[in-house]
């Protein structure tokens, strides 16, 4: 097998016999000669038994409906720690509190609209978010979190570590969740 690379004692771009190892170097741009230092080519892949999770508690009182979304999504997912990575569940568990304290900005109460269709003809029916988050605001919070996941067995594994509830009491203490502050 004839490999192409540089060697400490070869010279850059020298073709090697079979036996020799080639590392790869790192040269500077400026000085494609002088060689800085060797870097590893493989990526860190977590292996399912070294994540750890966490249990956070997110107060919605008085927070923006979608950007508590859109962060608890990211939390979801595992993007807030260095061994995130996109194909994998890395994400930690949430529990928010307070989501009927939720508030949305502009005329998006009165404007903006939950669709559901039965599947039959003239099954459509369309609810304001004034009215949903009056009546179901877990529903409404974990709708908009669940949208930002990925789609298939990936985001619905993460979405089971959601828990969303109405008032300030939940049912997770025994797993003595911290606080996290939204930015």
């Amino acid at each position: 097998m004839i490999a192409v690379g540089i060697n400490n004692s070869a010279s850059p771009g020298k073709l090697l016999k079979q036996g020799e190892h080639a590392t790869i170097m790192r040269t500077r741009k400026c000085h494609p000669n002088i060689i800085e230092e060797e870097y590893p080519l493989n990526t860190y892949m977590p292996k399912p038994a070294e994540i750890e999770r966490k249990w956070y508690v997110v107060d919605a009182e008085g927070q923006v409906f979608g950007r508590l979304a859109s962060q608890v999504a990211n939390i979801l997912r595992g993007k807030n720690k260095p061994i995130y990575t996109p194909n994998m569940d890395t994400g930690d568990y949430v529990i928010i509190i307070n989501a009927d304290k939720v508030i949305m900005t502009g005329t998006k109460l009165d404007k903006k609209m939950y669709y559901h269709h039965s599947g039959y003809a003239g099954g459509l029916r369309a609810t304001t978010y004034r009215k949903l988050l009056a009546e179901k605001p877990e529903f409404a919070i974990r709708r908009a979190v669940v949208g930002m996941l990925p789609k298939g067995p990936l985001g619905r594994k993460m979405a089971r570590k959601l828990k969303v509830y109405a008032g300030p009491n939940h049912e997770q203490s025994a797993q003595k969740p911290e606080k996290f502050e939204l930015i």
